[in-house]
């Protein structure tokens, strides 16, 4: 019994120790491990969570796969359950609202940066495509961001025609397409750079410019727009 008594106050005193340094420090106070270890403290209160933080990133990969890592996935992690996972999902919708709200406080094109943060949080740990569609009005505010398909870019998944009628129907003026790599890398393939331009033409017919095409990976990003293509 005196072990049990020991190990729980040697628990609460690290604890302790990883509140005083998360309160007194800056963004490099904790170590990736100990961020979640610290986030976990909170739904499994009476347990050393140390192990299963550590387990949690070397099988998700870091804190951006572990954030973006599938609920049900995170829920049968050995020593995990629903309690934590939600824990976990909760700190992931948190950045990306966070992400989101700095996108719509400024005209997108003058805020590049928060553009492709919000993005990379959303997108680039996903293992699987994603297809995007933000539409801007005059001045280049987000009017929408929309959800277009989860898979394969080509016209099976996105039509153009069907891309700029929602932009008449929003009453946008333009219009960036966003999509990830799973591979990691962002470079556009030549179907990238294909369905691209046809919603391009699709909406010059419309009066519906096509302001750039933006590949998400783990590697970085590529914008069409920067390249020439478009």
């Amino acid at each position: 019994m005196a072990g049990s008594g020991e190990d729980a106050n040697d628990t609460a005193g690290h604890r302790a120790r990883l509140r005083a340094r998360l309160l007194a420090g800056g963004a490099e106070a904790l170590g990736d491990h100990e961020v979640v270890e610290y986030l976990l403290m909170t739904a499994i209160p009476r347990r050393d969570v140390k192990p299963l933080a550590k387990s949690l990133i070397a099988r998700f990969g870091g804190l951006s796969g572990l954030f973006n890592a599938d609920p049900a996935a995170l829920a049968s992690h050995p020593g995990m359950g629903e309690t934590s996972a939600a824990a976990v999902k909760i700190v992931a919708l948190a950045a990306r609202r966070m992400a989101r709200a700095g996108l719509q406080e400024m005209p997108v094109l003058s805020s590049w940066q928060a553009l492709l943060d919000y993005l990379t949080i959303d997108m680039a740990h996903l293992r699987h495509e994603r297809v995007r569609v933000l539409y801007l009005d005059t001045k280049n505010r987000l009017v929408s961001d929309e959800l277009v398909s989860e898979g394969t870019l080509d016209e099976a998944a996105i039509h153009p025609r069907t891309v700029v009628k929602q932009a008449l129907d929003l009453g946008a003026a333009g219009l960036i397409l966003v999509h990830n790599h799973p591979s990691g890398s962002p470079e556009p393939s030549r179907a990238d750079v294909q369905i691209t331009a046809r919603i391009a033409e699709a909406g010059r017919l419309l009066g519906i410019i096509v302001l750039d095409h933006v590949i998400i990976g783990k590697e970085g990003h590529v914008s069409l727009k920067a390249r020439g293509l478009i």
